[in-house]
């Protein structure tokens, strides 16, 4: 059985396949094309899915959407009555559910073929708490999901038990922490569709001084949830215009000039960067937290429960992720890579599964609304072992490649590498098509066949200060570089960011880079020891520690790291072993490999980074560029 599981017509549109209950492939359309957070049609990244799988659009049983149109219609007409929102602002919103209700057709169309497939439109917040509950490997948890908004709801909140995940609250529009979160990044001055990030990489170096007027746009209730003060925001009743299609998606502006006269005048994007600035984002930051966490509290108090299940747009906020365990009861959490709308596909497709494995009717309102009864059976959805893997070759479709079943056993999905690779003799094929480009930028290429002797070229690379381009094995699903296309560099140098920036990466001097850490190096360089796989959460480092990785160390002391296990990424655990031997440090800085652009995907990108950046050194495989100078 297969299912096609898609986030289409919103930001970060992605693909993904599940093949007899356990995943083959994963990818975002924008690494495709080349545009940051592309909306629309993830095409190319359906074409990716099956090709990895050796399989057609013909052959696929279900294709799961992260969106139900018509869900929570009676509370869509209950604001439409009381708010008369602006009639252009309805007739958007109505042309975006009508694309996400005929994907099946748009498929057809662009494809030229009929397709067998049932679809299945999974509620958006559903397909959220999927992407994290039902590949977690927890047997129960409070799940919880916070975004913009989806389906008409901006957080939702439930329980997982066993093969199943049920939603039991809502928070419906137009109140909604990430319009929050967005409004005020906006009024920050950083416009661009996904630049929330920026404001809580600029909130340490502010001080928390505007809480008491933020109180009176974020209201936390009695129940733990939230409202907004809405006369502080437009995009409920005025014409804020969204665009989802075929593009970079933007979204216009959401703040009402009430704001303005509330905490001051608006920054504007070129303008620079004052210290009331820099306090309101710690105060946007800390109000956020404050209202993530009274939900958290609410929820556990209604499911005392030790594990909880995280997602949603902003379940990327990983300062309050790293909170999550001092400042609640809960003692395990689960992150997925892709916590946004691109993990929606994953959700979908998950969800669907668990249905189909429960022996719901394909089409029946059981399958597609998750029914309410708790099952107790384990999710099929696995991700398969090396002892497994003989056993399951025979098993395989011939047209199918055993590769797809080099997941992990259990249930928990803990890796992140499901996107595209290039083989040795593609690398080949490549530099020596621009081998002219290769020298006449005066760099000497080498090869390495062991990869013992790849890894420590590397890491001695990095030790000497050089900034090394590392592209191997499969891209990693999700906004993070997660050691497979990274640039790395040496965490130790204090200037390093400032190299970085001059070299290659051109962004702001307030964001700081992220460590890569042997996952058993982390309770000696960190204040907390958990598993952080995916790179979701800020823990603070060792007062005692700080000073020796100065390039990976935020203001306040904190770091955004990533755990590598051995188990998941050999290569690259193996590469920051050996620089512990050289340097006693046993993590590198790992930052994603691009240039203001989608991370790259291919070694073609790759390629072109290195060569139109100062980066030293680039290795593709087992192949290693080096600048002489």
């Amino acid at each position: 059985m297969t299912i096609l599981g898609l986030n289409a017509y919103h930001g970060d549109s992605a693909a993904c396949l599940i093949v007899d209950g356990k995943l083959a492939a994963a990818a975002e359309e924008e690494r495709f094309r080349r545009m940051k957070h592309w909306a629309g049609l993830p095409t190319q990244a359906i074409d990716y899915c099956l090709s990895e799988a050796g399989l057609d659009l013909r052959d696929i049983d279900h294709i799961a959407v992260n969106r139900k149109p018509g869900v929570n219609n009676w509370r869509r007409l209950q604001f439409v009555v009381t708010h008369w929102p602006h009639p252009k602002l309805m007739w958007q919103k109505i042309k975006n559910i009508r694309s996400a209700a005929s994907v099946k057709e748009t498929l057809e169309t662009t494809y030229r073929m009929e397709l067998k497939a049932t679809v299945h439109h999974v509620e958006h917040h559903l397909a959220h708490l999927a992407s994290a509950f039902l590949v977690s490997g927890f047997q129960e948890a409070a799940c919880v999901s916070i975004d913009g908004f989806g389906d008409f709801a901006s957080t939702a909140m439930g329980f997982g038990r066993g093969n199943d995940v049920n939603i039991e609250d809502r928070v419906y529009f137009p109140h909604s922490l990430g319009i929050f979160y967005s409004a005020l990044t906006q009024f920050l001055g950083f416009p661009h569709y996904g630049d929330e990030y920026k404001v809580m990489g600029l909130a340490p170096y502010g001080e928390p001084n505007l809480l008491e007027p933020l109180r009176e746009v974020v209201r936390i209730q009695s129940d733990g949830t939230f409202r907004l003060n809405l006369k502080y925001f437009r995009h409920h009743t005025d014409n804020v215009s969204y665009t989802w299609k075929d593009c970079t998606p933007a979204v216009g502006l959401l703040y009402r000039s009430t704001l303005i006269e509330l905490l001051g005048r608006a920054r504007q994007a070129n303008e620079p960067l004052e210290q009331k600035h820099k306090d309101l984002a710690r105060s946007v930051q800390t109000t956020y937290e404050k209202a993530l966490f009274a939900l958290l509290h609410a929820l556990h108090k209604k499911h005392p429960c030790d594990n909880l299940a995280l997602a949603g747009g902003c379940a990327m906020n990983s300062v309050a992720n790293g909170k999550v365990y001092r400042r609640t009861p809960f003692k395990k959490m689960y992150l997925p890579a892709a916590a946004g709308d691109a993990g929606g596909a994953i959700g979908a497709a998950a969800f669907v599964q668990s249905q189909l494995d429960k022996g719901g009717e394909v089409g029946s309102s059981k399958l597609e609304d998750g029914g309410a009864a708790m099952g107790d059976g384990s999710s099929k959805m696995e991700a398969g072992t090396d002892s497994s893997l003989q056993s399951s070759i025979s098993e395989l479709p011939r047209n199918l490649p055993a590769r797809i079943y080099e997941l992990r056993s259990k249930r928990s999905l803990d890796s992140a590498y499901l996107g595209p690779e290039a083989t040795e003799q593609e690398i080949h094929a490549l530099l020596d098509w621009r081998k002219k480009e290769i020298a006449f930028a005066d760099c000497v290429l080498s090869y390495f066949g062991v990869e013992e002797d790849l890894v420590r070229r590397t890491a001695q690379a990095v030790a000497d200060g050089k900034v090394v381009g590392w592209f191997q094995g499969r891209m990693e699903w999700g906004p993070r570089a997660l050691g497979n296309r990274s640039i790395l560099a040496d965490p130790r140098r204090a200037d390093m960011k400032d190299i970085l920036n001059a070299k290659i990466k051109r962004r702001e001097s307030f964001r700081p880079f992220a460590p890569s850490i042997l996952r058993e190096a982390v309770s000696e360089w960190f204040e907390q020891d958990d598993d952080v796989p995916f790179m979701m959460e800020v823990f603070q480092i060792r007062a005692q520690k700080r000073s020796f990785i100065p390039a990976v160390t935020h203001v306040d002391g904190s770091g955004r790291l990533q755990t590598v296990h051995k188990e998941t990424n050999p290569r690259y655990h193996r590469l920051i072993e050996i620089f512990r031997e050289l340097t006693g440090i046993p993590m590198v800085l790992n930052t994603s490999f691009n240039e203001n652009e989608p991370v790259v995907c291919y070694p073609e990108e790759a390629l072109d980074c290195f060569l139109r950046t100062e980066m030293d050194v680039l290795a593709l495989g087992g192949f290693f560029v080096e600048r002489k100078s």
